[in-house]
């Protein structure tokens, strides 16, 4: 494993002020702390700041020796923002707001891209300029989408955008690194059935909406499993159902809410448009009537080919050609998908372990993402760090694409 040694000097106090920011812990677009904090170091190190895009990003310039002069340009995107959760961990950095809790490694994706921006305010072993993005509000506020209309690349123009998230279970020291889709859309739906309350009792006298939500559920499934190719991935999930309020009482109305993921706008297309279909002329057979919402929230998550060609050639260059996995599409979500629609990029996992990095009082289940025992594995700081720097100065010693 090939770690810069003045990323690995710096590394302890590096995992203190992430230890820190994992103490305060900041929900989205709420991140005013935590870039005080980011953007407080960055100057610390003489890097210029720009703050407030996307309400509580921050931007790091880095000019390379060249000044920037010769007008390429790389971004660094890192996430800043907490989930709204309770913590069950109970060592000395737990979280000290209830309800809050940064459960996802935000905290530790922010402290490795402050590692390699302490490296490069040192050595600027480049040309042209490197743009440190820290994003707020990823968990499901649309951070990215937020910061970009804001104008984070015109104010900033990037050739290529580039982020990485942790991955538990991955064992630590490689990493994972895919072209095309890789994390999927995330959208929601809530269906309210209409239907006419009477006593449970003379159910004859209403339209009871809880058998039209109970076939319109199962139905539902027939849309993954007979509407759709079996080869292309989807996924539809009733995760509430909510009705009634007295045993003896037929409802007056049913809600039905969840979530569908998949990889291409086709399959989402198809999707939304059978679930609509399905739900009103289940509620019409019934002499129901429905009222369908579909959402659609992030786009998917898709690696552009040649950008993730050169980042597995990079990180071969740190860990060895055989521990640069293949990233195994996942259908959670992420924002950075927003990036890679405006700009070429990768977005890559740098595996985090099983857990046993955790200090005696961590909480009782598995160190996995969105979990209350989580939290972010340290090590990973000198490595992912390292792994911002050779990027940034391979990609910018490289000839310009568009060049003649």
């Amino acid at each position: 494993m090939q770690l810069i040694d003045s990323i690995l000097t710096q590394s302890a106090a590096i995992a203190a002020v992430r230890r820190d920011i994992h103490a305060h812990p900041e929900l989205c677009f709420e991140e005013v702390r935590t870039a005080e904090v980011v953007a407080a170091k960055l100057t610390e190190w003489g890097i210029p700041v720009h703050r407030g895009m996307g309400t509580t990003g921050v931007v790091g310039i880095v000019h390379g020796r060249d000044g920037g002069a010769c007008g390429r340009a790389i971004g660094l995107r890192a996430d800043m923002d907490a989930l709204p959760m309770q913590e069950h961990n109970h060592f000395a950095h737990a979280s000290q707001h209830a309800g809050k809790m940064h459960a996802c490694g935000h905290d530790g994706h922010t402290a490795m891209l402050l590692a390699a921006a302490q490296h490069f305010s040192k050595h600027r072993n480049f040309d042209g300029t490197v743009y440190l993005i820290f994003q707020p509000a990823e968990e499901g506020g649309g951070g990215a989408r937020e910061m970009i209309k804001d104008g984070l690349f015109e104010q900033f123009p990037v050739e290529a955008v580039f982020g990485m998230h942790n991955w538990p279970g991955l064992p630590v020291g490689s990493f994972a690194a895919s072209a095309g889709p890789v994390m999927a859309s995330s959208n929601e739906f809530h269906i309210v059935i209409r239907g006419k309350g009477s006593h449970a009792a003379l159910p004859h006298n209403g339209i009871d909406p809880v058998p039209v939500a109970c076939q319109m559920v199962q139905a539902f499934q027939t849309i993954i499993s007979r509407n759709k190719k079996p080869v292309d991935a989807g996924v539809i999930s009733v995760t509430m159902i909510h009705t009634g309020e007295a045993t003896n009482v037929v409802p007056d109305s049913c809600e039905i809410q969840g979530t569908v993921r998949t990889f291409t706008y086709e399959v989402l297309d198809l999707i939304e448009r059978r679930m609509q279909e399905i739900a009103e002329h289940t509620c019409a057979a019934f002499g129901a009537s429905c009222e369908f919402q579909f959402r659609r929230n992030y786009p998917p998550t898709v690696n552009h080919p040649a950008e993730t060609a050169f980042v597995r050639e990079v990180l071969a260059g740190i860990v060895g050609a055989d521990q640069v996995l293949v990233q195994e599409p996942t259908m959670g979500a992420e924002d950075f998908a927003y990036m890679l629609q405006a700009r070429p990029g990768c977005y890559i996992f740098i595996a985090n372990g099983e857990g046993a990095h955790r200090e005696i009082g961590h909480g009782g289940g598995p160190c996995t993402l969105h979990n209350p025992s989580y939290d972010f594995n340290d090590d990973l700081i000198p490595l992912g760090a390292t792994y911002w720097v050779r990027l940034a100065e391979q990609w910018l010693s490289q000839p310009r694409k568009d060049a003649a």
